[in-house]
């Protein structure tokens, strides 16, 4: 045997006059690899015609075994240098080891060597090229090969539809689809089960075009194949077609665990719970085992319809047959009992699972925070970080809308702030979540920073988070800015049209809202039962008593909306404030559900502002009946009593709070300053400008005064002396955040303030006179409405 001659990649071919063994030796990390090739039947002269080496695709398949695809696709060097061609099955050899090793490069070099050696492609090369070229991520180079092949057949087809469906291009998968039929090459049940997937994910026009698929099923006879019929029942259950899912269930011949699984996943998806519930049972007695995807598909059900009893049954099925070793088992086990609102048992649940990961972390990281347990969440939060498990985008999204979503906005925007120092970028989810935290607080500035990122991200797109921009917005008091994102939005769902509404409604803008109202139906959009909860407060804040009777009558009888509880309300508000307090009073007395607190509520506080005692007394009753532990019910028969001068019946019914262990709600207002959040309470004096601010105030009520104003004394509700009681109201909160935004913020820019209850009538009237001393425009959010406060007048004319 000749002596080998070291070179990166060479083989040395020993001349004998019998047949002979050819080396190739692969250098590799200093390593030599020897590989027999071929054994010749001939010398092999460098002048001799070239020939086609059959055997080299032998050393390709030697080398795969070792992954090491660069030396491999050297071969063909080798070969040219030889003087040898090489024959299909080396080239097919080489795209495979490339395919499966997604080396790209290496690949093209394959394909560039056979264009320059001039292969005759054959259809069974070309497919091989095609799927090297998807495998490796290049859609574009693989719809080269496809569209350039003299001939496809069905092989061809399968492999460019798999690859843009995978790549997610499910439109072009159609098209190719309907190419090969008018070439006239039949799909084979693989095409089949692929673009029968593409159509259950392109919801929008997957049903016509389904149903036209599936006769070219029957037509083919795949109609009786297993794989297919699961495909069929998967894409009508997704689309919503569950009588044609149950139609190619039933029909079918066998069924295994995959039909029944996509049968039920197909009632889950379109929330049939008793059929889902009652699959599951006869899947078992037919003998089929559910498996884990089965029963991770049936706990969902189970949460969204707390659906407790069916939970625990299936639990129990779980741990019979063992599957509470399964971490998505395990993690849809703790989001159902967390939904159903048994958080001892999802914890339980966690606390058992042997391994847990980030998505079992994140499930019970959420269930805390979505319920309000923000301490237990924070720590659970910190332990999977001990314990080696790194949050990711959805652990942090978890946390901070769980804190946005129960009022815990400062802690929201901490996290938001966190999350981003430690490098992880907020999604679009993020940004939904935290823009109400921004909204709750009034922080305009952070919320304007949040949207600017949004936008920069082209998260603005996103019909969700647009939404929440709006809010935001209408929320922190910007109706204008608002107004701007709304009409900028290229795509607008009913979402978007009732934020714009309950926005312009929340503002005063009663006419605009119904113009938006009549808008949003010329668009094709058709108003639910939150379009309409929007426009009775539009007309409710509005003072537009007859169009709100109006739009009333319309659902049921032009829209087939029955009214609900919030309608009833919404109504019930409307009446009040208009001062028809006996109209009111019978529209709940003949309401055809039970009236629920919110209805009373308004009742009471319209008999607070029109100082009806009586009535009030008797609203009040029913409120003790129905939210025995509500103190705003209490706090406003007590104003109403104050207000008459009723000392002993306030008296009493403070005696009442105290036995039960409540208390008032202090007025709290907050304004944001530098991007800083300033509280204020009733009578604050803890603020380290306390002196300026009360030094601005008492200069304010000097030159009010002087231009006619008269402290309302009658809002001060303790038994106190005239003089007591004007230092009183001169403590109101959101007096306070007022003066020290005054004193805060560059003359002439708008101020901002949030409060947590409803204004008083003095402090309305007072600021109303501090708008047009200091000539500003004044915003202040109180728990009714928006005030805009300008040049002496109120956006709400004095209607609230």
């Amino acid at each position: 045997m000749a002596m080998a001659v070291r070179i990166p990649v060479a083989f040395s071919v020993c001349r004998k006059k019998a047949p002979m063994l050819t080396l190739i030796r692969f250098i590799h990390h200093s390593q030599i690899v020897r590989i027999s090739i071929a054994t010749m039947e001939e010398e092999i002269y460098p002048t001799q015609k070239p020939k086609t080496n059959h055997k080299a695709s032998d050393a390709v398949t030697a080398v795969s075994r070792e992954s090491r695809v660069k030396e491999a696709v050297d071969v063909l060097q080798v070969l040219d240098r030889q003087g040898l061609k090489a024959d299909s099955n080396t080239y097919a050899s080489l795209l495979k080891m490339c395919t499966d090793m997604k080396a790209l490069k290496e690949g093209k070099q394959v394909h560039t060597h056979m264009r320059k050696s001039g292969v005759n492609l054959p259809v069974i090369l070309g497919t091989k090229l095609v799927t090297m070229y998807i495998k490796c991520g290049s859609l574009d180079d693989a719809r080269d090969v496809f569209d350039k092949m003299p001939k496809r057949n069905t092989f061809l087809f399968s492999a460019i539809i798999g690859g843009y469906a995978r790549h997610g291009q499910g439109k072009e998968a159609l098209n190719l689809y309907h190419r090969m039929q008018a070439e006239g090459v039949l799909p084979d049940k693989a095409i089949f089960v692929t673009i029968l997937r593409v159509c259950s994910e392109r919801l929008d026009t997957a049903l016509e075009q389904s149903k036209e698929i599936h006769d070219d099923v029957v037509r083919c006879g795949f109609e009786s194949d297993l794989l297919v019929g699961n495909a069929l029942i998967d894409m009508y259950g997704k689309c919503g077609d569950l009588e044609n899912a149950r139609q190619v269930f039933d029909k079918m011949c066998k069924r295994d665990v995959v039909s029944w699984t996509a049968i039920i996943a197909g009632y889950v998806e379109n929330r049939c719970a008793d059929e889902t519930f009652e699959l599951f049972r006869r899947m078992q007695k037919e003998g089929v085992k559910p498996n884990s995807v089965t029963v991770t598909s049936v706990l969902p059900m189970c949460a969204n319809l707390t659906a407790l009893r069916w939970g625990k049954e299936i639990h129990g099925y779980i741990i019979r047959d063992e599957f509470e070793q399964n971490v998505f088992v395990g993690s849809a086990l703790v989001d159902m009992y967390a939904k159903c609102g048994h958080l001892e048992n999802a914890r339980r649940v966690f606390d058992k699972m042997p391994e847990r990961d980030v998505v079992s972390w994140n499930s019970m990281v959420a269930s805390y925070a979505q319920r309000g347990y923000h301490e237990e969440a924070l720590e659970l939060f910190h332990q999977m970080q001990v314990e080696g498990i790194e949050p990711n985008v959805i652990s942090w999204n978890a946390l901070i809308g769980g804190c946005s979503q129960n009022g815990n906005s400062n802690d929201a925007l901490k996290l938001f702030r966190q999350m981003q120092q430690v490098g992880l970028e907020p999604n679009s989810i993020t940004v939904a979540s935290i823009l109400p935290a921004c909204a709750q607080l009034a922080a305009l500035q952070q919320g304007k920073e949040i949207h600017d990122y949004a936008f920069r991200r082209g998260f603005e797109s996103d019909v969700v988070v647009a939404s929440a921009v709006i809010a935001m917005y209408a929320k922190c008091g910007s109706i204008e800015d608002a107004r701007q994102v709304f009409i900028k939005l290229s795509r607008r769902d009913t979402i978007a049209w009732n934020t714009m509404i309950v926005a312009l409604a929340m503002h005063g803008h009663g006419v605009d809202a119904l113009a938006l109202f009549y808008e949003m139906q010329d668009a094709g959009f058709k108003p639910n039962h939150v379009t309409f909860a929007g426009i009775l407060s539009a007309c409710s804040h509005g003072g537009l008593v007859n169009e709100g009777w109006q739009f009333f009558h319309s659902m049921n009888r032009f829209y087939h909306i029955k009214p609900d509880a919030d309608h009833y309300a919404c109504m019930v508000d409307l009446l009040s404030r208009a001062g028809c307090l006996g109209e009111a009073y019978d529209f709940i007395k003949n309401m055809p559900i039970k009236p629920s607190g919110s209805a009373w509520g308004a009742l009471l506080a319209a008999c607070r502002i029109h100082g009806n005692m009586e009535l009030g007394k008797r609203a009040a009753e029913h409120l003790f009946d129905l939210e025995p532990m509500n103190p705003s019910n209490y706090v406003l028969i007590s104003n109403i009593y104050a207000a008459a001068g009723r000392w002993d019946e306030v008296s009493n019914v403070r005696k009442m709070m105290k036995e039960k262990g409540l208390s008032k709600t202090p007025g709290c207002s907050w304004i944001e300053v530098e991007n800083k959040v300033h509280t204020f309470i009733v009578g604050d004096r803890s603020h380290p400008q306390t002196d300026r601010i009360y030094g601005l105030l008492d200069n304010l009520t000097g030159q009010m005064k002087e231009a006619g104003y008269m402290p309302n004394t009658e809002f001060v509700l303790h038994d106190l002396e005239g003089g007591e009681k004007e230092n009183f109201l001169c403590g109101h909160s959101e007096k306070l955040a007022i003066a020290f935004g005054l004193l805060n913020t560059f003359p002439g820019k708008p101020i901002r303030v949030i409060k947590n209850l409803r204004v008083c009538g003095d402090c309305h009237t007072a600021i109303k006179f501090i708008s047009k001393i200091v000539r500003r425009e004044l915003i202040v959010r109180d728990a009714s409405r928006f005030h805009h406060f300008k040049h002496g007048l109120c956006s709400c004319g004095d209607y609230w």
